[in-house]
C-alpha cells in the first residue's frame, strides 16, 4: 500500500494530460480503492466494539475479501456506471484513470493487487516494499518509511512539487476549471480563492503526510532504515504467494492460465479507454 502517492499522482498525471482530464474524478478515483476497505485492515472501535478483518491483507487485497476495488476492471465498471449518469465521457474516464494509478501502485507492495479479477484472482506484486498492515498501523507506518516505499511516496514528492504550475491560479482557471464540470458547479456558490484551496489540499496534504511519518518513524521512533528490495527484514510481511496459496491457486498449470486470462481482459479494458480518449 502507499502512503502518500495517491494524494499526488493526480496532480502529475493533470500535468501530463491538462484538458484531457477531469481533475475530481481523477481524484476520487485516486483514493477509491481504499475507502471501503483500508479503515478495516487497522480496524477501529465503535462504542466499545473492535472492528478488523480476521485476515486483514486477504480482506483487502485479495478474495473473498475488498480486493476486487484494486482491480482494472472496477474501475472501468464504475467508469460506465459515471457515464451512464453525467453522460460525460471525460469524467467517466478520468475516474478510470485514477483508480488504475491506484491499483497499478499497490502492486509494488509483497502482496500486490488482484489487477485482473474477477478473470482471475490472481495477486500481482513487483515485491519492492513490505506489506504489513496485519501488524497495525503504526508498525506498518515504519516500515514503510524505512523501506523503498517511501523512496516510491519521494518520487511523487518530487515529481507533484516539479509539477509546480498545475497548482497556480492560472492553471485551474485556464484548464482545470475548463475540463471539469465539478469546479464550474461549485463556483455558483464559492469564491475561486477556496475552490483553489480545495483543488490544492491534497497535494498538500499528501507532501506533509510523506514529510511527517517519515520525521515520527526516524526522530521519533527510531525505525531502522533498510532500503533492500522486499524490505525493512526486520517486519513481518505477507507475500502474494501466501494469498494465491490460501485462494486455491495451487496448481501450475491453473495458475499460469488464470493470469493470462486476466491480461486478455485488461487489453480489452486498455481498448475501451483508448478508443474515449481518440473520440475525445
Amino acid at each position: 500500500m502507499s502512503w502518500a502517492a495517491h494524494d499526488l499522482e493526480p496532480y502529475v498525471i493533470q500535468k501530463e494530460l491538462g484538458k484531457r482530464v477531469a481533475f475530481v474524478p481523477l481524484l476520487i478515483g485516486s483514493y477509491a480503492p481504499d475507502m471501503t476497505s483500508k479503515w478495516f485492515v487497522y480496524g477501529i472501535s465503535l462504542f466499545g466494539i473492535d472492528l478488523k478483518a480476521g485476515n486483514p491483507a486477504q480482506f483487502h487485497r485479495g478474495w473473498p475479501g475488498a480486493g476486487f476495488t484494486h482491480s482494472l476492471v472496477f474501475g472501468v465498471l464504475i467508469g460506465l456506471v459515471l457515464y451512464a449518469i453525467w453522460r460525460n465521457k471525460v469524467v467517466a474516464y478520468s475516474f478510470v484513470i485514477g483508480q488504475w494509478a491506484h491499483a497499478l501502485t499497490d502492486t509494488g507492495d509483497t502482496v500486490g493487487t488482484m489487477l485482473f479479477f474477477p478473470f482471475t484472482d490472481h495477486l500481482f506484486a513487483v515485491g519492492a516494499w513490505a506489506y504489513a498492515g496485519q501488524t497495525g498501523r503504526y508498525v506498518d507506518a515504519g516500515a514503510y518509511f524505512s523501506g523503498l516505499g517511501f523512496v516510491w511516496d519521494g518520487v511523487f514528492v518530487v515529481w507533484g512539487i516539479l509539477s509546480w504550475r498545475v497548482l497556480t491560479r492560472g492553471y485551474f482557471r485556464t484548464t482545470v476549471m475548463a475540463a471539469d464540470p465539478f469546479w464550474r458547479w461549485a463556483a455558483r456558490s464559492l469564491s475561486e480563492t477556496t475552490l483553489i484551496a480545495l483543488y490544492r489540499a491534497s497535494f498538500f496534504y499528501g507532501v506533509a503526510r510523506w514529510t511527517a511519518w517519515l520525521i515520527w518513524a526516524h526522530v521519533v521512533r527510531s525505525f531502522a532504515f533498510d532500503l533492500r528490495w522486499g524490505g525493512p527484514r526486520w517486519v513481518p510481511r505477507i507475500y502474494a504467494d501466501d494469498l494465491n496459496a490460501a485462494q486455491g491457486c495451487r496448481c501450475p498449470g491453473c495458475c499460469s492460465m488464470r493470469p493470462r486470462l486476466g491480461f486478455y481482459g485488461a487489453v480489452a479494458a486498455c481498448a475501451w479507454v483508448k478508443g474515449l480518449l481518440r473520440r475525445r
